[in-house]
């Protein structure tokens, strides 16, 4: 089962920022609120829920275990059946992040600061998997070898449009990220303001309903109908939390909801084959609602005085657990299950694993190479000029014999 992890958001673009203010934009000064480190908590929870998911709400993949998840651990497999859910929590805190993170940033400011979060874990990642998909006993029989190809092409992190063999399966929500980061560069072109957020989104969000019934795939393929409600509701949250609530605002997150319940017939079908068993339509509403829930109370203030600097640790190592976590996490589920380990201290002994691991790749991989990737996106030999550099002409390339001077000898 692959198709649910968590996508990446930049802890650093949780910091405090200033708060609330009157008015469409422009209005009066605003004020300073504390670092939404609720925020960092939450994506730690859904970290969890897509880890669970995988490890123990799938039962396609018997390998791993020994025998299906379902069996030996049917209270927490009931539970974690329903943990590809945890997608959609953090596509509305992305939405929120995002909007937030590059408020008041040039264009080229945005694209620096999600090329630093995006890439240098995400290269370690495919590095440390595909060594273990390659030499390693694999937990999953259906697993083929990676060829060079493959890994040169995953670099791009556009392996899912060139129909490239993903290095993990999990790599494909950075796809959907992608593409939520390029038509959101489109307002940050513009220049952010209230007005045009909110155009933005009920443009989208109209596109996501109209869209799929036409024949018109490129579209679709940039509008997402089944992810748009969730980045949509994420960025509207974030104009609750800047600009404070109205009926206009808590209106539009409520429809986004009630979009996303609708996709929530698709989703749940595309994630049965893994589960192996009925997933209620019932149960994935409630927890979708909860889910927006929490980040709206979250945008409204009702976590401000959650202060924990260990849930700031916690939201810089999620990005490495989602990179991490699903073939390196069945290779050595496998390899503790064969040492003779019960089935829940193995599964305590690989998510302590999996963190330190993450902790190490985060520590000294990703923030050192986050800092040199910034030095040199930064340079200003990579700025784009603002006019066209002077055109030279086919006489001043063009190489000539030398003339002599008149009288001159030429001997």
């Amino acid at each position: 089962m692959s198709k649910v992890a968590p996508p990446p958001l930049d802890p650093k673009s949780l910091q405090a920022i200033p708060g609330p203010r009157t008015g469409s934009g422009s209005g009066t000064a605003a004020v300073r609120r504390p670092r939404l480190r609720a925020l960092d908590g939450l994506r730690l929870v859904a970290a969890l829920m897509v880890v669970l998911f995988h490890w123990v709400g799938v039962n396609r993949y018997p390998t791993v275990w020994g025998g299906t998840p379902e069996k030996l651990m049917p209270v927490l497999h009931a539970f974690s059946a329903y943990g590809f859910l945890g997608v959609q929590l953090f596509f509305l805190i992305s939405g929120f992040v995002i909007c937030m993170s590059c408020w008041g940033r040039t264009p080229r400011q945005y694209f620096t600061s999600r090329v630093v979060r995006l890439f240098p874990a995400y290269w370690v990642a495919i590095l440390l998997t595909g060594l273990v998909v390659n030499y390693a006993a694999t937990a999953r029989p259906t697993r083929g070898h990676l060829t060079l190809g493959d890994f040169l092409s995953n670099m791009t992190m556009l392996q899912q449009p060139l129909g490239v063999a993903e290095v993990d399966p999990v790599y494909w929500t950075l796809w959907v990220e992608l593409r939520f980061y390029l038509i959101f560069a489109f307002v940050v072109a513009l220049g952010l303001t209230y007005r045009r957020v909110l155009v933005f989104c009920g443009i989208w969000m109209v596109l996501s309903v109209v869209v799929p019934g036409t024949d018109m795939k490129m579209l679709e393929l940039f509008v997402m109908p089944e992810y748009a409600p969730y980045f949509i509701g994420g960025v509207i949250m974030y104009l609750i939390y800047r600009f404070g609530a109205n009926w206009l605002l808590l209106a539009s997150v409520g429809f986004t909801f009630l979009v996303a319940q609708h996709q929530l017939v698709g989703t749940g079908n595309s994630f049965k084959y893994g589960v192996m068993h009925a997933i209620s339509w019932e149960v994935m509403v409630v927890v979708c609602l909860i889910a927006y829930a929490v980040v709206l109370a979250a945008a409204m203030g009702a976590f401000d005085r959650i202060q924990w600097k260990w849930l700031t640790t916690a939201g810089a190592l999620t990005y490495p657990v989602y990179l991490l976590h699903q073939e390196i996490g069945f290779a050595l589920i496998r390899w503790f299950r064969n040492l003779g380990m019960g089935a829940w201290p193995t599964l305590g002994a690989v998510l302590t694993a999996l963190l330190v691991l993450s902790w190490l790749v985060h520590r000294y991989a990703e923030r050192p190479l986050s800092a040199l990737m910034r030095r040199m996106l930064d340079a200003p030999g990579l700025a784009l000029p603002k006019s066209d550099p002077p055109v030279r002409s086919r006489a001043a390339t063009t190489e000539r014999p030398a003339v002599p001077a008149e009288g001159a000898s030429t001997r």
